[in-house]
Parts: structure tokens; sequence; C-alpha cells
């Protein structure tokens, strides 16, 4: 395969409800995916751009066909990975869930090798031991071999999105350590390599303390954790207004807390970009939008391409000037429509947000 050589690793998000699930379909009926939630969608305040539009349409992504296009449409514009949101036990029954994206559509792709792929484990549900090995058997098996896989300084790089519910599926710190042991042994006994273990720092902030313990860097040590990084700036920045806020603001506080995850981390800390927010087409659409719990937050507004091309050049500064040994980072997202973070071209912007990613980090 093709050598990734880049002197930066452009690490998108990528959100795999675009596809008919098994799972999904059994709930909600045939041919389910979520393009239905953003076709419906409805402003909420003057300029508010409502409904999103693709302007690709509504792609199928368990399609080869497609992936070659998103592949290809990435690669061109500097993306180096794809991290796929990636799930277990969910959706109602056991197994795999949304997986048909990476497994039918990307790593079907004939173009597959201009991009790497990682796992980020979005473990919204508790899981026992019993099913936590089970899941890290079947992505040994059916990943952990494929040559395109995401590495970062030769190991392979697994995120988990939410540590605090890892631990209380697993039942404490201690088991948490010793499953994450077996998953290392495991994958090195099965020629894999070793594994980059990674934490959403979601999963490390301080509503999460009772569970995660007093000392986060105790924690990072004690599960032999190798980075943390970001999915989303919502997750540590509150917007102070509401329905709609400025995406400058956000940008501007989500920049300043760069050094200051950095120096609170033992390990590395990955800077992450976001595209934008705004839930609001997973909100309930025949009553007014008021404040309150996930979807129900604040939109944020200006994130033109103009304005994500600036933070973007704002994290390569950052990056040029730390000590990191991989300059990485993430970006949120490549495809959550109905979240408001999306690479992909709609009929509004078209390619500007890609070419925002291609005038700072290249091809």
């Amino acid at each position: 395969m093709a050598e990734h050589n880049q002197p930066y690793e452009v690490a998108v998000y990528y959100f795999p409800q675009w596809h008919p699930d098994p799972k999904n379909e059994a709930a909600k009926g045939e041919g389910w995916t979520e393009w239905p939630s953003l076709r419906v969608a409805k402003p909420v305040f003057e300029g508010h751009e409502q409904p999103k539009v693709p302007l690709w349409g509504e792609l199928d992504e368990s399609d080869p066909a497609v992936s070659e296009k998103q592949i290809d449409a990435a690669a061109d514009h500097g993306i180096t990975s794809f991290i796929y949101d990636w799930y277990w036990d969910m959706g109602g029954g056991e197994g795999p869930f949304l997986h048909r994206a990476l497994e039918d559509g990307f790593l079907q792709a004939p173009n597959r090798d201009r991009l790497r792929f990682g796992i980020m484990w979005a473990n919204h549900n508790e899981v026992s031991r019993e099913r936590f090995d089970a899941m890290t058997d079947y992505l040994i098996i059916r990943y952990f071999n494929e040559p395109n896989f995401l590495k970062i300084e030769g190991k392979l790089y697994f995120s988990i999105y939410e540590c605090h519910t890892l631990i209380k599926g697993l039942g404490g710190i201690a088991q948490t350590r010793d499953a994450l042991q077996s998953f290392r042994e495991k994958t090195r006994e099965a020629g894999c390599g070793e594994l980059h273990l990674n934490l959403v720092e979601w999963g490390l902030n301080e509503l999460n303390r009772e569970i995660i313990g007093p000392d986060t860097n105790e924690l990072i040590r004690t599960l032999s954790i190798d980075s943390v990084t970001s999915y989303v700036w919502i997750h540590h920045v509150e917007p102070a207004s509401f329905p709609d806020s400025p995406y400058a603001d956000c940008a501007a506080e989500a920049v300043a807390k760069w050094p200051k995850f950095r120096d609170a981390f033992e390990v590395p800390y990955y800077p992450n970009s976001t595209m934008g927010w705004d839930p609001s087409p997973r909100c309930r659409q025949d009553i007014p939008l008021v404040r309150g719990e996930y979807p129900y937050t604040p939109i944020l507004t200006g994130n033109t391409p103009d304005a994500f091309e600036a933070n973007l050049q704002e994290v390569k500064d950052y990056l040029d000037q730390s000590n990191l040994a991989t300059r990485m980072f993430t970006i949120y997202a490549w495809n959550e429509w109905t979240e408001g973070g999306y690479l992909e071209p709609d009929t509004i912007h078209g390619m500007k947000y890609l070419e925002a990613i291609r005038n700072v980090f290249g091809t």
C-alpha cells in the first residue's frame, strides 16, 4: 500500500448512521437511516441554516462506490485518516452496530489505501468483562491486521469515548486495568503489534470524578493510556447565549484549552478542531427550542469556511510549536450532519470546508 509520510496526522471523525443497519431497521422500519431527520429539520431563529442539504445527495455509505468518492475527496484535500465512531452491544442487541459503513464500504473501496482508519469506541453503554472480551476479539480479527489501520509511532490507534462508562461497566478501575491489559496482550499474541490507547477528554471531566478517581494522571498511569484527545468543542466549552452562539467565541475558548490540556495530562494531548455544532435536527420539530439536556443545546453560528480555516491555522501553529512526536489533531466531523458537524459538501458552501483543510495542510 501507499506510504503515509505526511508531516501532520489530520484525523477526521466519521459518524456511520447513513446506511441501513439491521438493529435500526428492527426498531424503526426497513431501510431506516438518519437522513429523514435531517430532511425535516426546521430553522429556529432568523438566519438559521436548516435543513442542511448534502450536495452529493443522501448517500448509502455501505456502498464501496460511495466510500470511494468520500476517500478521494478526503485525501485530495489533505485528510490522512478517518476515525470511525464504532459501536458495540447497542441498538437493541449484541455485537457490532453501524459497522457496515466501515466493513462493507470503506474496506471494500478500491482506493482505500489513500486513507488510514482508526477506531473510536463510542461506548455510550456499559459492557461486562465478558462482552468487552468478545468485542476486543472482534476488533483484533476484523481490523487490526488491515494494512491501512491508523498507527501512532507504530502502535494501533484505539480510542475510548467514555472512560467513566467503561469503568462502571467493568466494575471499577482495577478491573478496567486488567481488561485493558488483557486487550494489549491478546493484540500482541495475535501478531498485530502494540496498542496505542487513547481516551477522549469528555470521559475525564470533573463530572465523572466519583468514578474515575481524584487524580486523572494516576488513572492514566494505572490504565497505561498513551494519549488524550477531544471529540468536539462543546464537550468542554459551554456557550452562554441561546439558541445561537458565535462560533468565533467558542473557537477562542477551545484554543485556550489546548495548552491547559497539554499541561494537565502526563501523556500527549492531540488538539481538536470543530467545524460546527447544531443538533437541532435531533430535537422535536413541533415544539419551541428550549435550552436543556442534549440535543437542546446552543447552536454555533458564523462557522463559515473562512472561520473554520482560521481555526485550522491555529491548530497548525500549535502543532508546529509543540513537542509532539506525532503532529496529530482530530476534526469534528466528516458527516455528523444532524449535529451540524460535517465536511462533506452541502448546497450552500460546496467543497469550501474541505478546501479550508487543503489550504492549511495541503494534500
